[in-house]
């Protein structure tokens, strides 16, 4: 469930169709202050994490809503903005 506000909540989100389990963002209004995707690829995962901290919810889900990871129809970024616009 959405807070407004500052509060700070954590939202965790089970990614489909992808290698990694779990995603867990640390959401401070309308911006992800912290992201840490649980398994996937270490070195996208860990790089895409870095580059949405402090971005606004909207902003995250307009670059990477949409991407693909091979034949998968989906991938870790775009489970990234699925989870933001579930939140």
């Amino acid at each position: 469930m959405k807070k407004e506000g500052k509060e700070k909540m954590e939202y965790r989100f089970t990614p489909e169709g992808v290698c990694s389990s779990e995603l867990i963002f640390e959401i401070e209004g309308d911006i992800v202050k912290n992201l840490k995707v649980v398994g996937g690829c270490p070195g996208n995962t860990v790089g895409i994490a870095k580059l949405v901290q402090n971005r606004k919810i909207d902003e995250i889900i307009e670059l990477l809503s949409g991407i693909q990871c091979g034949i998968r129809g989906t991938s870790c970024p775009d489970q990234i903005a699925r989870a933001l616009r579930e939140y």
